[in-house]
């Protein structure tokens, strides 16, 4: 009987590989961490992780083969998700603007709390975590082989052929969900490291997020009102 040992690494390369790239994510996770702490981030990531443990039980459901045979659905999704993100990108602007040595007023539980929704809201939105699920990820347990590396947000077409494993097994799920896991508890932590050498480092932080969610807000609005034109 083959060692699952394999299929569990290529797992957790295929989730950080897919979990470690910019993204409107990534955005929600980092200003959440440099302005609320490492458990405000960690929990945002879970908030990510667990919509994507959603999106898989719906893959095999074929529920999110549903949502994408009826495009208005879908772009209603798109379309919820872009007002959320530029939503979230006026909150982070306004904590970029906020005086850097301000304390929040809530308590750690609560603005953790608080990250893990918007992040699990804002991810079930999110058409590439959508059409991953009906593409990729349903395809995880069924028999084949699958280009690990090839499916790396902007890298891929370089990384492709590197990595190549067989699916079909659980093994490779579960390191996909380690991977994502190990990224969402070590980003935050890295960007406290961080923020704890370089002054004013969580403005800066935030100012970014705001961009990036502004940006991937415009275009989730325009990609909806495309698809109901």
């Amino acid at each position: 009987m083959p060692s699952p040992l394999p299929s569990l690494l290529a797992g957790v390369v295929f989730g950080l590989a897919l979990a470690a790239p910019p993204g409107p994510m990534n955005a929600v996770i980092a200003e959440e961490s440099v302005n609320n702490g490492w458990l405000a981030g960690a929990r945002t990531g879970l908030g990510a992780m667990t919509a994507d443990a959603v999106f898989f039980v719906c893959s095999l459901l074929g529920v999110v083969t549903f949502v994408e045979r009826f495009p208005s659905v879908r772009a209603a999704m798109v379309g919820a998700g872009g007002l959320l993100m530029l939503y979230f990108a006026y909150g982070a602007a306004s904590e970029a603007r906020r005086d850097a040595d301000a304390v929040p007023t809530d308590g750690p539980a609560v603005r953790a709390a608080t990250g893990f929704r918007k992040a699990f809201v804002l991810a079930l939105t999110n058409p590439y975590q959508i059409l991953f699920w009906l593409t990729i990820g349903v395809g995880l347990l069924e028999p084949g082989e699958l280009d690990v590396l090839s499916y790396t947000p902007y890298l891929g077409a370089d990384l492709a052929g590197l990595l190549v494993v067989r699916t079909g097994s659980p093994a490779l799920i579960v390191g996909f969900f380690l991977g994502i896991g190990l990224w969402i508890t070590g980003f935050p932590a890295a960007l406290r490291a961080a923020q704890r050498r370089v002054a004013r480092f969580a403005p800066v932080v935030a100012g970014v997020s705001a961009l990036v969610l502004a940006g991937f807000g415009v275009v989730f609005l325009v990609d909806a009102v495309r698809t109901l034109t």
